[in-house]
């Protein structure tokens, strides 16, 4: 727990995590844990970075809170549907729902849109992809989360954006877009589950050094650029990010809903 948490445990049930293996799906995992929630995790690693994700599960499980993690494609309805009926399974008789679910996915391409190379531009398939995985899929999830019941009245989602949503910057266009399109759902999805009274946000992190920005073409560059400009003096951290997400899920914060919250230090004010 880090420690800006509060100093017990506030919350219950279970919490849903689409990228939970590292960045702000592990911080998440760790600090919802910390709060009193189980956690279901889906992630997508190779045998080279899986100890992490075990790591993560036997963390949680020393705090005897239940972690159940599936290495699947989370963009991949089968493999969707097969985790779901699990997780429906593992909850069956326990009065439990789904309470929580972040959508933490950072899989996608970062080319240009115009190269002097054909091969050095990105392609209609990449930018279906990126879409797909990184906002889409968030409508699919939810979907079946609450068409099965899974999710009912009190859930909160939870879409990680970022800056590009709204700024540009070069080889992002593709998740840029991703980003833009990822705040449009979550304000659909706040409408038309408003009469459920399940809450839609999506959370900005400021610049986060993570290793989904490590992949990012200038990531030295941003950084640098993030450090001049934030009004703090320091990198938004993961733990900055889960510890308002657990916030955001108490049960008291429902009202809150429809929003792009910025978690930045200030960042994101400053030209």
């Amino acid at each position: 727990m880090s420690e800006n948490s509060l100093p017990n445990t506030f919350l219950s049930g279970a919490a849903l995590i689409l990228g939970a293996s590292s960045g702000i799906g592990e911080a998440c995992a760790m600090e919802l844990s910390a709060a009193g929630m189980d956690i279901f995790g889906i992630h997508l690693d190779r045998k080279s970075t899986l100890a992490n994700a075990e790591r993560i599960v036997a963390e949680i499980r020393e705090r005897r809170r239940d972690a159940t993690f599936y290495n699947v494609n989370a963009a991949d309805p089968e493999k969707r549907k097969l985790v779901l009926d699990d997780i429906a399974a593992r909850l069956s008789g326990t009065g439990q729902s789904v309470r929580v679910l972040i959508h933490s996915l950072a899989f996608g391409t970062l080319k240009p849109f115009i190269a002097d190379l054909e091969g050095d531009a990105v392609t209609r398939p990449q930018i279906e992809m990126t879409l797909d995985v990184m906002a889409h899929s968030l409508v699919y999830w939810t979907q079946d989360l609450v068409r099965t019941g899974l999710m009912k009245a009190g859930a909160r989602i939870f879409a990680l954006t970022s800056a590009g949503g709204s700024r540009v910057w070069k080889t992002y266009g593709p998740v840029s877009a991703a980003k833009s399109a990822l705040e449009s759902h979550s304000r659909q999805l706040a409408l038309e589950l408003g009469p459920k009274h399940i809450s839609v946000n999506a959370i900005r992190a400021g610049v986060t050094d993570t290793p989904a920005l490590r992949k990012i073409p200038g990531n030295e560059e941003m950084i640098k650029m993030a450090l001049a400009k934030n009004p703090q003096g320091r990198l938004t951290t993961t733990q900055d990010v889960a510890g308002v997400i657990a916030l955001l899920s108490h049960p008291k914060a429902q009202w809150v809903t429809g929003g792009v919250i910025g978690v930045d230090g200030g960042e994101f004010i400053v030209d």
